[in-house]
């Protein structure tokens, strides 16, 4: 039997499985502990708040410990799993070994790693990610206690050096404990302080500006705190989390820092409706052969067509940078609800595609999604989106933005309706389309004029929507 040694064990770590996520949910183990595992080998399945991912291992070796269950959410860059090399062959060539870190005064700098000195581990289809921060060594002793005092002195009271007087001596508080004092009329001379160092907390500015509390004629008796309590069997709390987290979190973002305008207009798509049964049966129409034909489909060449008249629609506001990007491609998003809750996968560089390519895009686009097989990448870069809830039988709604885009469209219920075509009250396939924008970017001219092109497209499909 092989001893596990300290030295022989790697930690493999949580990555970042997309661009800047913070955490994963372990959705299945599939070792266990005493499994022998192959360097490439999936280990688990996690899912990101961007979709669910298979985690391969860097390593050959015997599985030593699983550090967490499944259902949990972990950090990245957190240990989930150790694997004992001296039980599937020597470690890779050039790896770090995770011994006992050693003492402050010991430790040293890592030197860089060469490209010719090994292989370094990495997830499957990622890359090596560069860390963003390096950890320096300790230099030389502890500062004293009386020279720490001073430094904090300095850094509370401003520039110099401590009074040496102590009758002198300023009070010790930072600026937003000083602000609230002069807020309350609060005198920090006056003030004890019970930070460390003699620093005046929040605290005790509000203490010191509370009136004195009377003496109370008899003893109060305060009531209990109310206790809350769940009825298991009438409620059901589920966690937030995966998905549903980081749609809120976007939803949240988006509402309350883009200036949303939303505009309506209600389109009659009778012969739309007609091009696509026509494309269906046309048998000239080969290319088609196999697709899936329907108005979304349509509508998205519609919006397209829109956008290569309105370029400027399709951009996005660099708040950093304090400028508006214009985009010369679109990445058309795709709202999909799926089993983990709603994505918003994208087709790259739609602006290009034939009829037929897109039809082939979103049809791979809504299959993968509902198979719950959408990678992080195909979410990542979307300009414009589209979201029907015609599906659901829903009239029309408000959309959100997609966090970085500048428009979305939702699609309403199409319906056989009474309309006035051609001098006469008809029934008609009718719909309502709403258009949300960044009024940032889009000013209601632009956002009218791209929502009633829209709309003219699909009245009369094929003067506009060609195979090209």
């Amino acid at each position: 039997m092989t001893t596990m040694t300290e030295a022989s064990v790697r930690e493999f770590k949580m990555p970042d499985v997309g661009e800047g996520l913070t955490e994963a949910e372990i959705l299945k183990w599939y070792v266990q502990p005493g499994d022998t595992v192959t360097d490439g080998q999936v280990v688990c399945e996690v899912e990101t708040a961007k979709a669910a991912v298979e985690l391969p291992i860097p390593y050959d070796g015997v599985v030593r410990e699983l550090h967490f269950g499944e259902g949990t959410t972990v950090d990245v860059g957190t240990p989930i799993i150790a694997v004992d090399l001296a039980g599937g062959g020597a470690a890779p060539e050039g790896a770090p070994a995770p011994a006992e870190a050693p003492a402050p005064a010991e430790r040293k700098p890592e030197e860089p790693k060469s490209a010719g000195s090994g292989r370094q581990p990495v997830l499957v289809g990622y890359g090596v990610a560069t860390s963003s921060t390096k950890r320096r060594p300790r230099k030389g002793p502890d500062i004293p206690v009386q020279e720490a005092s001073a430094a904090i002195q300095t850094e509370l009271n401003g520039h110099g050096a401590a009074t040496a007087d102590p009758a002198r001596q300023r009070p010790l508080a930072k600026p937003p404990v000083r602000k609230l004092a002069k807020d309350l009329g609060v005198d920090l001379s006056t003030v004890t302080p019970s930070g460390p160092d003699g620093i005046i907390t929040r605290e005790d500015v509000h203490a010191a500006a509370a009136p004195p509390a009377a003496e109370p004629a008899a003893p109060v008796v305060e009531a209990p705190a109310p206790v809350v309590t769940y009825d298991g069997a009438r409620e059901t709390r589920v966690p937030v989390k995966g998905v549903r987290k980081a749609t809120a979190a976007a939803m949240v973002g988006s509402a309350f820092t883009a200036p949303h305008v939303t505009e309506f207009v209600t389109v009659d798509v009778t012969r739309t409706l007609k091009l696509v049964e026509e494309i269906k049966r046309a048998p000239e129409k080969h290319e088609m052969q196999g697709l899936r034909v329907n108005p979304l489909l349509l509508i998205a060449k519609a919006l397209l067509v829109a956008i290569r008249r309105h370029p400027d629609i399709n951009a996005s506001w660099d708040e950093a940078a304090q400028e508006i990007v214009l985009k010369h491609y679109v990445n058309l998003g795709i709202a999909a609800a799926t089993p983990r809750g709603l994505i918003v996968p994208n087709i790259k560089d739609a602006h290009t595609k034939t009829l037929p390519q897109l039809a082939q895009a979103l049809g791979e686009l809504v299959s993968t999604a509902r198979e719950g097989k959408t990678s992080p990448a195909a979410m990542q870069g979307g300009t414009v989106t589209i979201t029907n809830v015609g599906v659901f039988g829903i009239d029309t709604g408000t959309p959100i933005l997609n966090p970085g885009e500048s428009a979305i469209l939702a699609v309403g219920a199409i319906k056989l309706q009474p309309w006035v075509h051609k001098g006469k009250v008809k029934p008609r396939q009718v719909t309502t389309l709403a258009l949300s924008f960044d009024h940032r970017l889009v000013d209601g001219e632009l956002g009218s004029k791209v929502l009633a092109d829209v709309a003219a497209i699909l009245e009369q499909p094929k003067r506009l929507i060609t195979w090209a």
